[in-house]
């Protein structure tokens, strides 16, 4: 990932970290329970959207980018075949 992609992955990070913790403040006010349900639903919505965002990273680095010394420093040698086995492992495990 470069590093204008690491730093919006990161103030997304930022950003849910940030709603999670409101949403601990709201459970500590006592706030209303259908306000913080509907702030649940959006940073499930929000790490919804930076999953999107790191399997698109990763298929344009790791998948499309394999083998022209472009990948993530981390990939390692795979066959075409390993290389869709991790994208449905991947896949998998996001969409549960």
């Amino acid at each position: 990932m470069n590093g204008e992609a690491r730093k919006k992955v990161q103030s997304r990070v930022n950003r849910i970290a940030g709603q999670v913790a409101g949403i601990q403040r709201m459970l500590e006010d006592d706030r209303y329970c259908v306000d913080i349900l509907t702030q649940i639903a959006a940073v499930r919505s929000a790490l919804d959207a930076l999953g999107v965002e790191l399997l698109t990273s990763h298929m344009k680095s790791c998948v499309v980018g394999h083998g022209t010394e472009t990948e993530h420093a981390c990939a390692k040698p795979m066959t075409q075949e390993e290389l869709l086995a991790e994208m449905q492992v991947a896949l998998s495990r996001f969409l549960k």
